[in-house]
């Protein structure tokens, strides 16, 4: 951000203009949708694919977690392989190869191939999400730079929506290999428009060595973090001795990274940008805001399937208004980034996040479609005004040489605490359900009570009773779960203001 002048502070090109500009920002942002699309795509087709190369569910969750870890990997690496590449050649790469791995992907006939290229679909997809954003920058004017930003912000938030949906109705109608055959077309679009527009925009290459100790450090902590954080609930957390060596294994690579990296001459990520209060506390109140918020994200389809009925795609379309609001609100919060304090726009929406998880605290087990749709379509309305605005405000006293790394890792955090909220949001939610069963339990014992529930002793009287316990269960749990979620989305609220008042509206963002 910080711009000084119309051009790309980086690269020293001129801004594109007319139907070049509209070009190649779409192309940049339909990149990063497509990417961040693939980030939940599977979730629901999962049962769809183990039962299809003969797997367990529990052995097929490792599609989720190997693109998971592969992805979060390579993200915060982007300003580094940056230098030594190039922004422009670097994208475009990426883009390709993520089209090869999803084509073979969908081609896979066992579970250990398939595995196999969903990492290297996501070493592939992890650049394309930064460099989506710092392109994109890079070809608007500096006035129009924030709604630049916005573009980006609003495929963000629409890409995680809009996975469930597609990835419930191709594995429901179609065979689930079409979950990936979708992005060849996508690619080669972004592919060649981003190459044919900013091929002559590359920016400076700097050759420098590789630094092997830093990179393999990160590796074996994003591998055992998100490995402990995937599988955690399903094996009962420290309660299973693996668990307990992967956060061993993530606990002494973090601590080891980071003191390697802060040591070293060349570092593969550079941390000085922790320096900087404002990218600090901006990553912190994105990373907060979007763990619980993604947390919802999971959380409202798997209710939604398991207790109330819904298919996968009708659970997705309970959740897709989100989008609306969404698409409409962002390039208008980029615009008021330039007249009102950034904190403000950012505080604005997380209350609109604690009026939506408000609603959704007082739902019951007979709430109908538009109960659910409602706010959902007020969500949307408040996670571009945090997304952008927090995205913007992070590297805005960045100098330009750290903003692709400043962006990088910033992206990095946030893609860990969207995994780390859906990880604790089931979990708390399991959890809240068996203890509210036993409870309901045990204030109804029907043993104890045949003359108020007549019938009761009979087995289909048993069954039926048992499954309204199990709903009333779980829907007191989901209301317990959004009540805290509207009280933490408040807490979250007060953090931005820990970042210092910026010295003048955000008027641009510039690479």
């Amino acid at each position: 951000m910080s711009a000084k002048g119309g051009e790309h502070e980086g690269s020293g090109y001129p801004p594109l203009t007319g139907a070049k500009l509209v070009m190649a920002a779409a192309a940049l942002s339909f990149g990063n949708f497509m990417v961040v699309l693939d980030t939940t795509i599977a979730n629901v087709a999962m049962p769809t694919i183990s039962g299809d190369l003969g797997v367990s569910t529990t052995e097929g969750t490792w599609i989720i977690t190997a693109y998971a870890v592969a992805e979060a990997i390579t993200v915060p690496l982007t300003g580094w392989l940056s230098r030594r590449f190039g922004e422009v050649r670097l994208f475009t790469a990426c883009v390709v190869a993520f089209v090869i791995c999803s084509i073979l992907c969908g081609l896979s006939g066992s579970l250990g191939f398939l595995v196999l290229f969903r990492i290297l679909q996501g070493f592939a997809g992890g650049p394309i999400i930064p460099l989506s954003s710092t392109l994109l920058i890079s070809i608007f004017p500096k006035d129009k730079a924030n709604i630049a930003l916005a573009i980006w912000g609003m495929t963000t938030v629409v890409a995680p929506i809009f996975g469930p949906i597609l990835g419930g109705y191709i594995s429901d109608n179609y065979h689930w290999g079409w979950i990936f055959y979708i992005n060849i077309f996508f690619g080669i679009a972004v592919g060649s428009v981003a190459w044919w527009l900013m091929h002559n925009r590359e920016t400076a290459i700097t050759r420098s060595r590789i630094d092997i100790v830093g990179l393999l450090l990160l590796v074996v902590f994003v591998s055992a973090f998100q490995t402990m954080i995937d599988k955690g609930r399903e094996l009962d957390w420290f309660s299973s001795s693996f668990i307990v060596w992967m956060a061993i294994v993530a606990g002494i690579a973090l601590g080891a990274l980071i003191l390697w990296e802060l040591t070293d001459d060349d570092p593969v990520i550079d941390l000085s940008v922790f320096r900087n209060r404002t990218w600090l506390v901006s990553t912190l109140s994105l990373g907060l805001m979007f763990g619980l918020f993604f947390g919802n994200i999971v959380l409202t389809p798997l209710w939604l399937q398991q207790m109330m009925g819904y298919t996968a795609t009708w659970a997705g379309f309970a959740t897709a208004p989100m989008g609306i609001l969404a698409v409409l609100t962002a390039p208008i919060v980029g615009r008021l980034m330039s007249k009102i304090d950034p904190r403000l726009i950012v505080t604005y929406g997380m209350v609109v996040l604690a009026i939506s998880f408000f609603m959704r605290a007082h739902l019951n087990a007979q709430a109908d479609f538009m109960s659910v749709a409602i706010p959902m379509f007020v969500l949307g309305a408040g996670v571009p005004a945090c997304l952008v605005t927090l995205t913007s405000l992070g590297v805005s006293e960045l100098p330009p040489e750290k903003i692709a790394n400043g962006s990088g890792l910033q992206n990095f955090i946030r893609i860990m605490a969207m995994a780390v909220g859906a990880s604790l949001t089931s979990t708390y939610w399991e959890n809240a359900t068996k203890g509210n069963r036993a409870e309901l339990v045990a204030i109804i014992d029907p043993s104890t009570a045949p003359a108020a529930l007549p019938g009761l002793q009979s087995g289909s009287g048993l069954a039926a009773f048992s499954r309204m316990v199990d709903m009333q269960a779980v829907m007191l749990a989901t209301n317990d779960f959004y009540a805290m979620a509207t009280i933490l989305i408040l807490v979250f609220a007060a953090v931005v203001w820990l970042a210092k008042r910026p010295k003048g509206p955000l008027k641009q963002v510039s690479h």
